[in-house]
């Protein structure tokens, strides 16, 4: 075997053994550490919601989240931060407004993702204003929650069907508003209530076989093991979660608090840096 032949060969090999190396670097999900009052809490970001992933690395990077609090607190539901109002709150001062001027859209990854003991996920405003679900661009919260029996996730399940069945009912209804409204000016009752049939009949067919308000097996073993909080699943976009620190999760979770879930005590993230 030549020199050159060999030569040939061990650069072959460090060009694979590099173009590997990258390309295993890049699926990596990257990871954040806050250093808060109470501990450290290190958390992975998913690959498979970049927007808010990228995001939340940008504002990390940028020193967004140094200094700024944990300014509602709920025990066995959750922990929330991030707004930059907060950095230089005075005692008592209403919090939870601020943000970087825009949204995301929503990355809702469900049922992948779901909100167990340790989830991350971004804020956003409600559904009536914001009917996208699109994600506050600064402010996210990570689930503390508690443990669920299987009578009570089958409870939850009925009630979140019965809500989504009353959501695509509203829709429907919207889109037939002209014909509704045209019946309602002629007093025609029979009419409507057959256009309420009709609507109701489309809504049945649409969820009969829909199991996106069932929960999977995995959820289930979560959510009666570690626990969570299964009904804001499908709701937000979930886009991380709790690798180490979650003692302290629980510890900012049983602080005391005031006038809107405010921390007593200010529980502040120190700073935020990335570890991977």
């Amino acid at each position: 075997m030549t020199k050159r032949f060999i030569t040939g060969i061990l650069i072959s090999t460090a060009l694979f053994m590099t173009t590997t190396s990258c390309s295993a670097r890049k699926n990596l999900e990257p990871r954040v550490q806050l250093e808060t009052t109470y501990g450290n809490i290190v958390v992975k970001l998913f690959n498979e919601t970049p927007l808010h992933r990228d995001n939340f690395l940008k504002l990390v990077d940028d020193g967004f989240y140094d200094g700024v609090l944990f300014h509602r607190v709920i025990a066995d539901f959750m922990i929330q931060t991030g707004d930059p109002n907060s950095r230089n709150a005075q005692p008592g001062q209403m919090l939870g407004t601020g943000d970087v001027g825009y949204t995301l859209p929503a990355e809702i990854v469900y049922p992948k993702f779901f909100h167990k003991r340790g989830a991350l996920a971004a804020a956003r405003q409600g559904d009536q204003v914001n009917p996208e679900r699109r994600s506050s661009g600064c402010q996210f919260y990570i689930v503390q929650g508690r443990v669920f029996s299987n009578e009570e996730l089958d409870m939850l399940e009925r009630n979140m069907r019965q809500r989504a069945e009353a959501n695509l009912f509203q829709a429907k209804s919207r889109e037939r508003q002209a014909e509704i409204t045209f019946y309602r000016n002629e007093n025609n009752h029979e009419s409507l209530e057959a256009l309420r049939e009709t609507i109701l009949t489309e809504v049945r067919k649409e969820m009969e076989n829909n199991t996106a308000y069932r929960f999977t097996e995995e959820q289930r073993y979560a959510y009666t093991t570690i626990g969570g909080t299964p009904h804001l699943d499908g709701e937000y976009t979930v886009f991380g979660e709790v690798v180490e620190g979650l003692d302290v999760v629980e510890k900012i979770s049983r602080i005391q608090t005031g006038s809107r879930d405010r921390p007593v005590e200010d529980i502040r993230i120190i700073s935020a840096r990335r570890v991977r």
